[in-house]
């Protein structure tokens, strides 16, 4: 997905946004560099990307959305997401 216009309108060194969900993913303005536990990075060119704080997501650090199914069974309450 090609990024938005308003990226080439954004100053080099601005701050992205990054919008917290709860029971959710973090989703991020891109494009984005993610750099892993192990030292490696991965780079998304995306306008916005969403990135799994639960680590169920079979393509970590992305969210596939693995998180919703566990949460509706949890017996945590209904999903938030």
């Amino acid at each position: 997905m090609p990024n938005s216009p308003s990226d080439d309108a954004r100053t080099p060194g601005a701050a992205r946004r990054v919008k917290v969900q709860r029971r959710g993913p973090l989703l991020v303005e891109g494009p984005v560099e993610v750099e892993l536990e192990d030292g490696t990075t991965v780079f998304s060119d995306r306008f916005r990307v969403a990135l799994c704080t639960c680590r169920r997501s079979r393509r970590f650090p992305w969210c596939d959305t693995s998180h919703r199914a566990r949460s509706a069974g949890s017996g945590d309450g209904p999903a938030a997401d």
